[in-house]
């Protein structure tokens, strides 16, 4: 298994972990009279809203994650670089969530976010315009 491909499997099991754990805090919630309103609700930076936004926003990104590592699959293409922006990508796509979740300034998960965007742009360029 390539290092991409790897990535990627890190990336979907930990987002079911993030998605067990959402319904986990939401079966608690609702179990103690909590309101399935609450579920959306931002305010008070509850955890259920973390987890929430932290499921979603792994469940927005792997499918482009997974497009380039497809490509790259297809394509046969596999480098040293490839392989650190892969690293990178997982690395700081948990770092984002693990931020979410623990309610750490908004500005580190942009931080991350940005990491991954630029890594995003460097496995596209290797998969479809450096081979």
């Amino acid at each position: 298994m390539t290092i991409p491909l790897l990535s990627l499997s890190i990336f979907i099991i930990w987002t079911m972990v993030l998605a067990i754990l959402l319904i986990a805090a939401r079966l608690r919630h609702l179990s103690s009279g909590g309101s399935p309103a609450d579920f959306g609700d931002p305010t008070g930076n509850k955890l259920l809203w973390r987890l929430l936004r932290a499921q979603a926003n792994c469940a927005e990104n792997l499918p482009l994650y997974a497009g380039v590592v497809l490509i790259l699959a297809v394509r046969g293409v596999a480098t040293g670089a490839i392989d650190v922006l892969a690293i990178l990508y997982i690395t700081f796509r948990l770092l984002h969530s693990l931020f979410h979740l623990f309610n750490f300034n908004p500005n580190y998960r942009v931080a991350c976010l940005g990491v991954q965007f630029l890594c995003l742009l460097g496995l596209l360029a290797s998969a479809t315009i450096f081979t």
